[in-house]
């Protein structure tokens, strides 16, 4: 179960304040994929990153029974350095994981080849994301967080990823943030729409859907001059 409690995030830029959580409690229930919809700009990757305790809210707080993953695939904690074997090796120190098992896992499901022992700043973007979706995949989490990472790499790759997380799946809950409406529908059983800093839970999937779809009519607020 993860619980937001009075949670606000508040970005201040320029003279202009862009309020993407507002004062939130909702309750992710132990068990459930959560679809996180939301337009363009509506802050729900911020809110998967101060869910994942990667981002610090203005006031509140996130409270978990169990572990939360970083989100899947999110690259930008990897040192430019190291090679990719030696951040999966340090990320495996961090979690207490078996190192030359998370390694071996990663080894084979990035499918880098000699890259893995290359250092991380000369990978591409799709390499980079390949090494992060395979470390995030290598560690059991009670929640993951899911950011349109099941998109990465080339045609079987993604039915790769896709089919490893529908695995993880059957044993963790997740949160998940996509474009894909028909991945939506297959990965999650219920839905949470983010719209100008408020946060509306759906026990129903169609039902946050509709909402979602409902709110995509509207026009975006402008920011508000502060």
């Amino acid at each position: 179960m993860i619980l937001l409690e009075n949670l606000t995030k508040v970005y201040r830029l320029k003279g202009r304040k862009t309020v993407v959580a507002d004062n939130l409690n909702a309750v992710f229930p132990t068990g459930s994929a959560v679809a996180l919809l939301g337009r363009n700009g509506a802050g729900k990757s911020t809110l998967l990153r101060i869910i994942a305790g990667t981002v610090s809210p203005t006031s509140g707080r996130v409270l978990s029974d169990g572990t939360i993953s970083w989100p899947v695939g999110f690259s930008g904690s990897f040192h430019a350095d190291l090679t990719g074997a030696q951040n999966v090796r340090f990320v495996a120190r961090i979690y207490g994981v078996d190192t030359d098992e998370l390694v071996a896992y990663v080894e084979d499901f990035a499918e880098l080849g000699q890259h893995f022992h290359q250092p991380f700043s000369s990978y591409s973007s799709g390499m980079r994301s390949r090494l992060a979706m395979g470390t995030s995949m290598g560690i059991h989490f009670d929640t993951y967080l899911v950011d349109e990472v099941t998109s990465v790499g080339d045609a079987d790759f993604r039915a790769k990823s896709q089919s490893v997380f529908r695995d993880r799946m059957a044993r963790s809950s997740a949160i998940v943030v996509s474009h894909s409406m028909p991945m939506i529908r297959r990965m999650c059983n219920m839905g949470a729409v983010l719209d100008r800093g408020h946060l509306s839970v759906f026990s129903d999937l169609d039902e946050a859907i509709a909402y979602h779809e409902a709110i995509l009519r509207v026009p975006a607020a402008a920011p508000d001059d502060d």
